[in-house]
């Protein structure tokens, strides 16, 4: 694909997406888009319909409504393990790691829709010097490490697949305040290495403070999207999502 095309057209485009469990919409029809080399993120309140946005995206979850574009072509609905072999990958919440396997088997596993053997070598080293905790505990079953480590295995993992597009649901729920910094030591990292990212994350302060651009999701609708950086110092953000409440307010 030249640069052009590459610039000329969105990563990701969803348009009008519906996500509904039996009779309950939990995705209204939304709009959003992620283009090359940016850092998207999705922000809200639990049940606003963020994991069923990623779901359906990823083929997880079939969409009642709507469409996905992925580089300009109608994704909708197509199978998890197609899109990965599209290049799109997902790190889930609750990672999901192989708990069974050691951390360089789970590593193996997320190259599994590669066939360069030296070149799946050489990512291991390569990830191993952005996760050095991993290097340390290579031969160690994942099922052994502690939450943290078991989300940086996971963002490994995917990122073995040699990502077009990466989905981070929830990347820091339940970690220690030095792991959650870690993990977003690790998102700028992948973002400076220009893979682009769509990030759904409860800690709306970092995630803005971490991507270009944002939406809000507030009851299955977007109800604000902009420049991430406005939307920092925006007081309706800073007061629902940011826990900052004006003086006099009640």
């Amino acid at each position: 694909m030249t640069q052009s095309a590459t610039t000329s057209q969105p990563v990701l485009k969803v348009s009008s997406l519906k996500v509904a469990y039996g009779g309950i919409q939990a995705v209204k029809g939304i709009d959003l888009e992620v283009r090359d080399g940016e850092l998207v993120t999705l922000i809200g309140a639990n049940g606003a319909g963020k994991t069923s946005t990623l779901k359906a995206i990823t083929g997880v979850l079939k969409p009642a409504g709507g469409e996905v574009l992925y580089f300009g072509k109608a994704v909708t609905g197509t199978d998890s393990f197609k899109l990965v072999e599209q290049g799109l990958a997902m790190v889930p919440e609750g990672r999901g790691v192989f708990t069974r396997m050691t951390i360089v088997e789970n590593l193996q596993m997320g190259a599994f829709v590669r066939n360069d053997a030296q070149g799946i070598k050489d990512d291991i080293e390569k990830w191993f010097t952005v996760f050095p905790r991993l290097k340390e505990r290579a031969t160690q079953l994942a099922g052994t490490m502690s939450g943290g480590e078991q989300q940086m295995l996971a963002m490994a993992r995917a990122l073995m697949s040699r990502p077009k597009l990466l989905l981070l649901d929830e990347p820091s729920m339940g970690l220690s305040p030095i792991m959650v910094e870690k993990v977003f030591e690790v998102i700028r990292t992948v973002k400076a290495q220009g893979v682009p990212m769509l990030l759904v994350e409860q800690n709306a302060k970092l995630a803005l403070e971490a991507a270009d651009r944002g939406y809000v999701m507030d009851s299955g609708l977007v109800t604000m999207n902009g420049a991430a950086r406005d939307m920092l110092t925006d007081p309706k953000v800073r007061a629902a999502y940011l826990g900052e409440v004006e003086a006099g307010s009640g």
